[in-house]
């Protein structure tokens, strides 16, 4: 096993940090407060105990597949005509993901701080950099994320003790004021944002050793907080009538931040924020597609394929207005990222049940 091209567990949780924490953190939060109002910090907890025995799924996925690549198990189990369809579903369903992340910010940024600017030049500097970045390979992108996390989280700190002042706890009541139904439709936002750990199943021939159950568990404790934190924040803030009305409401958390009586706009800081997370998040899922097609280390291949791919399935967003787009990543687009990789983590553990003639496992797929 050639550990230069590895990463360590540590290095996975804060990955997961940045990647879905992006999601949880920010994406999900105008759906699940539309949906569930003051009670929407309910579906958090509501969909982290339901996909428990989901969880337990990944973790056994994740001891079958061993020190194998994710394409090398799925030939050994189905085939290579079925590896090559089933990978090919992720790559495209993985682009998608990654052009939903690209479509949002780039409303966000014209939105709130560049109005003015043609937004295809942001669109091709944003992806050309997302995919440089994926093309370093996982070591390079461990090390920008553990970087650029550092200042991520202390601003997010920041930004919660901050506006400690102007919180209102009493607005998280009452409970259940409409009902359990809604808490319960509204826990699938969540959920999407959970059910991306399988990304570790894709990237696991990457990672130096197995991971326990427990890692697993600080990963999920660590998604709760970042979703709960700005969750909680938004609707103590501004109430969940005013909470539902906003775009972009852990953007808005900022504008009410100062420091004393005379530090005041210190909303910028969230620039940071999102465009590093983003940046992170798209660079690494679309190095889990490099993987997948086995182009690690060909930059040229890289360059001439991925990125004009990328470009393909992303311009088709921006022909959206940004209150059809909000729409479509609401009601569909979360919850078919929900069902993609639930359904996928309960078939893939059926296909691991299926007896196989022993076979000495293949070495790790750089």
């Amino acid at each position: 096993m050639n550990q230069n091209k590895l990463i360590s567990i540590l290095h996975v949780i804060l990955l997961m940090m940045t990647v879905i924490g992006l999601k949880n953190h920010v994406t999900i939060l105008p759906p699940l407060i539309n949906e569930a109002g003051r009670d929407a910090w309910m579906s958090v907890f509501w969909s982290a105990i339901v996909l428990l025995p989901w969880l337990l799924m990944i973790i056994y996925l994740h001891r079958q597949i061993g020190e194998m690549s994710f394409r090398d198990w799925l030939s050994e189990r189905l085939g290579t005509v079925w590896e090559k369809i089933i990978i090919y579903l992720f790559v495209v369903y993985l682009m998608i993901m990654a052009a939903f992340t690209l479509r949002e910010t780039m409303q966000w940024v014209t939105v709130t701080f560049l109005p003015g600017t043609p937004e295809l030049l942001l669109v091709f500097i944003y992806i050309v950099l997302c995919v440089f970045l994926a093309a370093t390979g996982v070591q390079g992108i461990v090390i920008v994320n553990v970087i650029v996390l550092v200042g991520v989280v202390f601003l997010g700190f920041f930004v919660a003790f901050v506006n400690i002042k102007v919180k209102e706890y009493e607005l998280l009541l009452p409970f259940l004021e409409h009902g359990i139904a809604p808490v319960l439709r509204a826990g699938i936002y969540p959920a999407s944002g959970f059910v991306e750990l399988f990304f570790i199943l894709l990237i696991q021939s990457q990672i130096k050793e197995r991971m326990k159950w427990g890692y697993f568990a600080v990963i999920v404790l660590i998604l709760l907080g970042l979703t709960l934190g700005p969750l909680i924040g938004a609707i103590t803030e501004f109430g969940p009538v005013e909470a539902k009305n906003q775009y972009y409401p852990a953007y808005e958390e900022w504008r009410l931040a100062s420091i004393g009586r005379f530090v005041e706009h210190v909303d910028f800081f969230s620039i940071y924020q999102w465009l590093t997370g983003a940046f992170m998040r798209i660079g690494f899922i679309i190095f889990i597609v490099i993987h997948l097609l086995r182009l690690d280390g060909q930059r040229k291949r890289i360059f001439k394929s991925v990125l004009p791919a990328f470009l393909a399935i992303s311009l088709p967003l921006f022909l959206f207005n940004d209150r059809t787009f909000l729409q479509i990543k609401s009601q569909y687009f979360l919850v078919s990222t929900f069902v993609f990789f639930f359904v996928w983590g309960i078939i893939l553990t059926l296909v691991s049940l299926k007896k196989t003639k022993k076979m000495p496992k293949k070495k790790v797929e750089q």
